[in-house]
This record gives structure tokens, C-alpha cells and sequence, in this order.
């Protein structure tokens, strides 16, 4: 992918997203890029790069932890958000926003028939 041009459009939708995550929340690369409808979490990566007027800090790895290069910083915006970690992890459970959480898939009906 990285000799890729990235499609300005899917640019655009991954920053929108990113810029839409409330403080106090946080979102996983791939949560952004479903929700973009990006075709990978690299490529929120990609775009986060270069995104420094976006709210960077909000987005972590799947497993609630920070890239390890920008691990300082992102732990302490998030702190400074309200948003805690315990040994470098935040607790996705609590602190995922809303609208990256997936709709549990439906309950199937059991009858007789």
C-alpha cells in the first residue's frame, strides 16, 4: 500500500470520522475504518500521518494500546481528556466511543418450527 496513491475521497472520510470522536472516547484504527469505509487500518495510519490537526490521540490499536512511538504523548492527551490507562492500555470496554462499538448480531428465534 505504500506505493499507493491514497483516493482523496476515502482521505476525506477518514478524517471526517477522526475528527467526529468526542474527547473522552476513543476509537481502534479498524473502528475508523469501518466506519469510513476505508478499505484497511493501515490506511487510517496513512492518513493520520499526515493528520496533525486531527484529534490523532482517539485512535489506538486494536488491543487499546498507542503506537509506541507516540506512546508518552497520546497516554498523556488522553489523561488529560479524562481518558485513564493501566500499564500503557486503555480499557476499550469503557472509553470506546459509541459509534465504533458493532451491533451485536441478532439473537436468533428458536421455536418449534
Amino acid at each position: 500500500m505504500d506505493a499507493e496513491i491514497l483516493d482523496p475521497v476515502i482521505v476525506e472520510q477518514v478524517r471526517t470520522v477522526i475528527a467526529r470522536i468526542p474527547a473522552g472516547r476513543v476509537a481502534t484504527y479498524g473502528d475508523v475504518a469501518d466506519i469510513a469505509r476505508a478499505p484497511s487500518a493501515r490506511m487510517v495510519g496513512r492518513v493520520l500521518q499526515n493528520g496533525h490537526d486531527l484529534p490523532w490521540q482517539r485512535v489506538l490499536r486494536a488491543n487499546g494500546t498507542c503506537a509506541p512511538h507516540l506512546a508518552d504523548e497520546q497516554l498523556s492527551l488522553l489523561e488529560a481528556e479524562g481518558v485513564p490507562s493501566v500499564d500503557g492500555k486503555v480499557d476499550l470496554r469503557k472509553y470506546r466511543w459509541e459509534e465504533a462499538v458493532p451491533e451485536p448480531p441478532e439473537e436468533p428465534q428458536l421455536g418449534l418450527f
